[in-house]
């Protein structure tokens, strides 16, 4: 895992800018701690950050293959889990090696191959490989988004990086924020390619991007396609646990410690199960981690989506696998503090406002780091088996816009109230929202005699693997790569995603419960109270403390009224929020007093230019 940068100039000499390429790499610092390496030549310049994975020694990046008509070199973030497989494949081909990293085997992949060097990898990746034999630059990456990749078009060439941090450290790029930006950045429709950043783009999940002298070029050669899925209920089952089995263990694969991030649901329980299975049958014990607020299990309140605390559950699997169990426990303190909330901004570069769930994961990841370099994660699994309580509520699944946003929730509800009115007006959030609806419904392919609620349900499930999903895939590799660990997500991996998609609703929900398939294939590695367990998200802290620490900081940021901020927030409805009962405030206000906060200190660290016209 590891940070890359870049920049493709045909009508300048890089070599003379040794300086911007420098500061581009340094900032992907963060994502790679354990070795730095740039490669220049008059026209292109690659940098690279390291987190050693696989082949400690070996695997220094950029990489590059000297041929007869020129020589192609390679930045690699991620990770290919069939690399074994490819390298013995390779070898029979006649390539000879020099390390035993895998990122060495996709660079002789893509000399083989060429850019269809992808239909042989199985993993999560963001790579460029400049390909001196034809002056272009091609970029790839994963199918399902989980590594980001960005780029920035410019008169003459690309910048481009794992996170739009590394682009902005180029003068070519302006720090500007236009209001389609802004616009999609309230809505929470994830639409494809968008970046915050004005003029600049995400390489789109299963997509390859090309740049050469004629411009930039760009070709899917992934997505989801609708197939008839032909399995029984039995086969169906043991199919999902076959792949769930090998996933696991392929993911399982590292040179440094690993872990298991376990919440005590479903998703990450089963991958704790099959992991702990694993490193038994190599007599080693598996590490687990959970976050966990002082006092929420004594205190609990059941909520809106979550009907149980995470800690008697997570008890249950760690003693039934017998897992070495770590719970993180935080205050309201740490969660509020501003230190930590620029952090996750640094990590993230935009204001993306989930308040104390986004603090909380990276104080655990930062407390994981400590113990351990990679960690696998339940992410992705209600999107791929339809886990979410929206997915069961008929008016969510029925309305004609994301179900996500049409479901009743405090994230969800008055998404723009602490905005002001000219901005929302401005914005028109509603015409933005029924456009990305009708575009992302039209793009989905049906079966033919497929019956209206199967095919509204392939479209929902669609909606959530195109969309949704990849909002929680950047949340989590920003906050874990932030502080240098390697979170791996079992449930992405494109072959059970694509099973399970091409399956029946009505098997996915066979036993009258969400994620029928996931709890029968994996119960073998449950304890009962788990398999009996109502779908619980991430956890939020419940401590009015909390909420009391962002007033507090709302009132100081209110002590500066001509800050920018009060270009962006309404000032009344600060005033108003600040002085209400913590205990007693509604969930929604306390997302608010978040999203302002992060507004706050967003413009404070990164100076953006707002177009808002």
């Amino acid at each position: 895992m590891c940070g890359i940068a870049g920049w493709v100039s045909y009508d300048a000499d890089l070599t003379r800018r040794q300086d911007v390429v420098d500061a581009m790499t340094e900032t992907m610092a963060c994502r790679g701690p354990d070795d730095v390496g740039t490669w220049v030549r008059t026209h292109v310049a690659l940098g690279h950050r390291r987190l050693a994975i696989i082949d400690l020694p070996g695997g220094r990046q950029p990489m590059s293959v000297h041929t007869p008509n020129g020589d192609v070199a390679m930045v690699y973030s991620g990770e290919t889990y069939n690399f074994t497989e490819l390298k013995d494949e390779l070898t029979k081909l006649g390539h000879k090696w020099e390390t035993d990293s895998d990122t060495e085997v996709v660079l002789h992949g893509y000399l083989q191959w060429g850019d269809a060097v992808v239909d042989h990898l199985n993993g999560m990746y963001a790579f460029a490989i400049w390909d001196e034999r034809d002056d272009r630059l091609v970029m790839i990456r994963d199918r399902m988004g989980i590594k980001p990749f960005y780029y920035y078009p410019t008169r003459d060439g690309v910048l481009f990086g794992s996170e739009p941090k590394a682009i902005l450290a180029n003068p070519l790029a302006s720090k500007v924020v236009d209001t389609d930006g802004l616009r999609e950045l309230l809505a929470f429709t994830k639409r494809p390619g968008w970046s915050l950043w004005k003029d600049m783009e995400e390489v789109q999940p299963g997509t390859i991007v090309t740049v050469s002298r004629e411009g930039v070029r760009t070709r899917t050669y992934w997505k989801l396609d609708a197939k008839q899925h032909t399995d029984d209920q039995e086969t169906t089952v043991e199919r999902v646990r076959e792949l769930m089995t090998d996933i696991v263990h392929r993911q399982m694969v590292a040179d440094v410690p690993r872990c298991v991030l376990l919440s005590g649901g479903l998703d990450s329980s089963a991958v704790t199960g099959l992991a702990a299975a694993r490193l038994a049958e190599q007599g080693e014990q598996l590490r687990t981690f959970s976050v966990d607020f002082f006092g929420q299990e004594e205190n609990f309140k059941p909520d809106e989506m979550r009907d149980t605390a995470d800690s008697p559950f997570i008890r249950d699997v760690a003693d039934l696998v017998g897992s070495a169990h770590q719970d993180v426990m935080l205050n309201p303190a740490e969660l509020s503090d501003p230190a930590v909330r620029r952090a996750v901004l640094k990590a993230r570069d935009i204001p993306a406002g989930l308040g104390d769930m986004d603090t909380s994961l990276y104080l655990l990841f930062k407390a994981i780091r400590g113990e351990s370099t990679v960690a696998l994660s339940g992410e992705s699994a209600d999107e791929v088996f339809g886990g979410y309580r929206w997915f069961h509520d008929e008016k969510a699944v029925n309305a004609d816009t994301f179900p996500w946003l049409a479901f009743r929730s405090s994230m969800m509800d008055e998404r723009a109230s602490l905005y002001t009115p000219e901005l929302v007006r401005k914005l028109n959030l509603e015409a933005y929202v029924a456009d990305q609806y009708a575009t992302a419904v039209a793009g989905v392919e049906h079966l033919d005699g497929e019956s209206e609620r199967e095919a509204r349900m392939r479209t929902i499930c669609n909606l959530h693997l195109t969309r949704f999903v990849r909002m929680l895939l950047d949340r989590k590799d920003r906050a874990s790569m932030a502080v240098g660990l390697e979170v791996r997500v079992p449930f992405c991996d494109h072959r059970l995603v694509e099973y399970v998609y091409n399956t029946p609703w009505s098997l996915k929900t066979f036993d009258g419960r969400e994620k029928s398939l996931l709890r029968h294939a994996t119960k073998h590695v449950l304890p009962d109270s788990v398999r009996d367990r109502v779908k619980s998200p991430y956890p939020s802290t419940q401590d009015p403390g909390y909420a009391a620490a962002l007033q507090q900081q709302v009132k100081e940021v209110l002590a500066e009224p001509n800050h920018s901020v009060f270009g962006l927030v309404d000032k009344a409805w600060a005033h108003r929020v600040s002085e209400v009962d913590p205990a007693t405030m509604d969930p929604a206000a306390r997302i608010g007093l978040d999203r302002l906060l992060d507004l706050y200190h967003w413009i404070d660290m990164y100076h953006p230019t707002l177009e808002l016209a």
